[in-house]
């Protein structure tokens, strides 16, 4: 019988995939519902701990409360005022709403219902595929064009890997990206203890609203960021994190990690991506559990892209092209 398995099963009414690594002790779950994982399950010190802080029920895969593990697309966490122009063209994604109220978060797929077109497992890794054309421009205000969005989960003897394509099936360019939402914990140790290691050059300044400031000024050289420079490793401690991080170094292999490290028990992840910005959040805001786990975020590009300038490149996706987002997370048990 091989390491590796791949099956279904059900939350409430949820279809879900479950993929397995026997021999390691690892189980992932992920709902159809936005593609959402629930839970990466590993084998530490003889017991099962739970890496994810996910959604713990059917009310709360539904509800969607605080973005647990998001799949944002096509825009990840912030745009300024719901609105943006592309191609000499303004948008409005919050038509109608004024004041306070306006809002434009973490894209349009948390709560669709993805088709889970490919489950299986070889004796290297288990995978699951999920697929959505529920990004088109009749079905949201202010985004009016067509992209398909596939989503490959791998679990591998390293930990989960995630691919994301986004596909433009329209007759114009499209301004798109992706990012991630997920959520880790180290058991039940203080979040104040655990080690975090970002490998940025450049700290993201925002405004209140965490919007980056324009231009160079949203870009503050680690050398200044003080007690926000992880790039040794230190203990999260009292600060209040909710800061993007960019010019993210890449180990040999092409993958800029992000570590966090339990010391008193040694347990450990590494959030990986291929490019792109990393946004660490404490859960300090949150609607349940503050400050019991840590969000890990590894974007495409930055928060508010869509206004910026410097991102117009990276945003930009012509009719029928792709582009694809690599990132992940390994599971680092001593």
């Amino acid at each position: 019988m091989g390491s590796f398995g791949a099956s279904r099963t059900l939350l409430g009414p949820h279809e879900l995939a479950v993929l397995e690594d026997a021999v390691r002790g690892r189980r992932v779950r992920i709902a159809r519902r936005g593609a959402t994982v629930l839970g990466i399950e590993a084998t530490h010190a003889g017991r099962r701990v739970d890496l994810a802080d996910g959604y713990r029920d059917v009310a709360e895969l539904e509800a969607r409360p605080s973005s647990r593990f998001a799949v944002m697309a096509p825009f990840a966490n912030r745009i300024a005022d719901a609105r943006y122009a592309f191609d000499d063209h303004g948008y409005d994604l919050a038509p109608g709403v004024a004041g306070a109220e306006r809002a434009a978060r973490h894209g349009f797929v948390r709560g669709v219902d993805f088709a889970l077109d490919e489950l299986g497992a070889d004796a290297a890794s288990a995978w699951a595929r999920f697929a959505t054309g529920a990004i088109r421009p009749e079905a949201h205000p202010g985004y009016p064009f067509a992209l398909d969005l596939d989503l490959r989960y791998v679990l591998d003897a390293a930990g989960l890997a995630l691919e994301a394509t986004l596909r433009n099936v329209g007759d114009t360019a499209a301004p798109c990206f992706f990012g991630w939402h997920p959520y880790f914990r180290l058991g039940d140790t203080p979040i104040e203890t655990w080690e975090l290691a970002i490998p940025a050059a450049t700290l993201v300044r925002t405004d209140a609203e965490f919007i980056p400031l324009p231009g160079t000024a949203a870009h503050a050289p680690m050398d200044e960021a003080g007690a926000l420079d992880f790039r040794r490793a230190h203990a999260i401690g009292a600060l209040e994190l909710n800061h993007g991080y960019a010019g993210l170094a890449r180990d040999a292999d092409g993958r800029a990690r992000t570590r966090l490290r339990d010391p008193a028990s040694g347990l450990a992840i590494a959030v990986w991506q291929e490019r792109g910005v990393m946004l660490a959040f404490t859960a300090d805001t949150v609607s349940r559990d503050v400050r019991r786990s840590v969000a890990l975020e590894p974007m495409e590009s930055w928060s508010d892209a869509f206004n910026r300038p410097d991102c117009a490149d990276a945003i930009r996706l012509e009719p029928g092209a792709e582009r694809r987002f690599r990132c992940g997370v390994e599971i680092l048990t001593p």
